[in-house]
């Protein structure tokens, strides 16, 4: 019970120990966290860390060999039926029949939920209303992205999972799909995001659980992933004598990261920027951009699972 005398909201989901194989391949190898109810809560991994199979057991289309998942209190695996009307379900590729019309295919599968939201107005809200009679196969990638979420929204889920939600999406869809999900969460559903764009796992997500190999390596929120430490990046002129900024910036850690564009971190001090401007001036070579903040999710994502190129 709670302070206030209610019973606290279960966890939608509950991951325990989760191991899933594929022949001599460990795809999930004892991977485990919850997700609080009304929450949004992203899964993030490179190519092949076990994002795709995690999912798929929670959504009960892969058994797993070994742990225990609870999907709003049930097994997704055994009680898929119980389970169906409750959860979305948004996958990259889609799914909807290419010859369907954008506005048929919403209005089918509103048709099998038994309170559905009306699928014109959705339409609308995705920014669809003009494509409704187009064919799905003719719709471009974001607009078949766009349609996709309105088809895992439509039949109001209490939990929600979206894979690459904005794939294929411009500047003003991807903000337009961001202002849909904070309203979604604002009502009480719960998400489940995998995503490969940093900035809107940062940007969207309560919680993120990084995973490589199976195995989680890092979670908490944004800010306790990203840190409270202020580092400064500048691009100038490659090669640069790194020897004098360092001497006026005693207690950081100064480094080209690539050819023309530099690290400071480290004991940070307030007047940093006008330092590195003046040394850059110095130099013969004067900034051409500086940033001062804490690290990206970005930054932090390649420091634990590295930089090179998964297929």
């Amino acid at each position: 019970m709670s302070r206030h005398g209610t019973t606290a909201a279960p966890d939608a989901l509950t991951v325990d120990s989760l191991v899933r194989c594929f022949g001599a391949v460990r795809a999930v190898d004892g991977l485990s966290f919850t997700v609080p109810t009304g929450s949004l809560f992203a899964l993030l991994g490179p190519n092949g860390a076990g994002k795709t199979t995690t999912v798929g057991v929670c959504e009960g289309l892969i058994r797993a060999d070994s742990g225990t998942v609870r999907v709003l209190g049930r097994d997704p695996w055994r009680e898929q039926s119980v389970l169906r009307p409750r959860v979305g379900v948004m996958l990259q590729a889609g799914g909807a029949h290419g010859a369907a019309r954008a506005g048929e295919a919403l209005r089918l599968v509103a048709r099998c939920a038994a309170h559905p939201h009306d699928p014109g107005e959705l339409l609308e809200l995705v920014g669809l209303s003009a494509a409704a009679r187009i064919p799905v196969r003719r719709l471009s990638g974001g607009q078949a992205q766009r349609l996709g979420l309105a088809m895992a929204l439509v039949g109001r889920p209490e939990l929600l999972f979206l894979d690459e939600p904005t794939a294929g999406m411009d500047p003003q869809a991807r903000h337009l799909v961001w202002d849909l999900l904070r309203a979604a969460r604002a009502d009480g559903v719960t998400i489940v995001l995998t995503t490969h764009l940093m900035d809107e796992a940062e940007l969207l997500a309560d919680r993120v659980l990084i995973v490589d190999g199976g195995r989680a390596v890092a979670e908490g929120t944004p800010a306790e992933l990203t840190g409270s430490a202020i580092r400064v990046g500048f691009v100038t002129a490659p090669g640069l004598d790194l020897a004098p900024l360092r001497a006026a910036l005693p207690g950081t850690v100064v480094t080209e990261t690539a050819p023309g564009r530099y690290l400071v971190s480290g004991d940070v001090p307030p007047t940093v920027a006008t330092t590195v401007t003046t040394f850059c001036t110095d130099a013969g070579a004067p900034p051409q951009s500086l940033q001062v903040g804490p690290r990206s999710l970005d930054e932090v994502f390649l420091e634990l699972t590295g930089r090179e190129v998964r297929s």
